[in-house]
């Protein structure tokens, strides 16, 4: 009796920690394909898991964050989802490859279309919606993007609220993008300073041979005058005689 009783608590607790990390776990994120490095460009998936039993999710607004705006988003197509990118202007011009932009991606907004039988993220599914993002700050350590999820009962669910340190995660926790350190491309580097001594080397070469080009002109010169100088000379004393003569 103690063993079943035993038994059956220890289920009962297993399946709460089970409902626990599914419910802490179906919110709204974001991860990059690969790594979001400071100062780089990266592709990023926002996934958004269906929470309920009873209704699709038919729209998603994901918010940008304006402390650190990004000058380039471009989402890649969705089937099934009309997408709208908003634009904003900036308070402080962004400096961007020497270029001022003074508008940046303030909002992207995922609607679904279609049918009522396919229309939206149906229960039980989850949907990725990809954007190419850049350039990352080289200032911070993560984005924080605020969502918005609405689902085709009217009922919306706001993504919005920020980890703070040392407390535990809020219960409708913002999408965070971490971003990695920034990388360098050492390949690329050695092969620029292999160039500029390459080209260093050649005009050097091409200087010498110059130079004993213009050496050798000079002698080839110089011995064709002393030459003509000699004839000169010796026309003169065949001239003299001729005329003594």
């Amino acid at each position: 009796m103690n063993v079943s009783r035993i038994a059956l608590a220890g289920g009962v607790a297993a399946s709460t920690v089970l409902i626990l990390a599914g419910t802490a776990s179906a919110h709204v994120s974001v991860q990059p394909q690969g790594e979001a490095a400071k100062g780089g460009y990266a592709t990023i998936n926002f996934k958004v898991p269906n929470e309920r039993d009873d209704a699709s999710t038919t729209k998603l607004e994901v918010n940008f964050p304006t402390d650190h705006p990004l000058a380039s988003v471009m989402p890649q197509p969705v089937p099934g989802w009309k997408i709208v990118v908003t634009k904003s202007k900036l308070a402080k011009p962004l400096e961007v490859h020497g270029n001022k932009i003074n508008e940046a991606v303030s909002k992207v907004t995922w609607s679904a279309e279609g049918g009522k039988s396919d229309l939206g993220i149906r229960p039980g599914q989850f949907q990725q919606f990809p954007l190419s993002v850049g350039q990352l700050p080289e200032d911070a350590e993560q984005l924080v993007f605020k969502a918005i999820q609405t689902y085709d009962n009217k009922e919306v669910v706001r993504w919005i609220e920020e980890q703070k340190d040392g407390a535990e995660e809020p219960e409708s926790p913002a999408p965070v993008l971490k971003l990695t350190a920034a990388t360098t491309d050492e390949h690329g580097a050695a092969d620029d300073k292999a160039g500029a001594d390459r080209a260093k080397d050649e005009h050097t070469e091409a200087s010498s041979a110059s130079s004993s080009s213009s050496d050798t002109t000079a002698r080839v010169l110089g011995i064709v005058g002393i030459l003509i100088g000699a004839a000169g000379v010796a026309f003169g004393v065949l001239a003299g005689r001729r005329r003594t003569a």
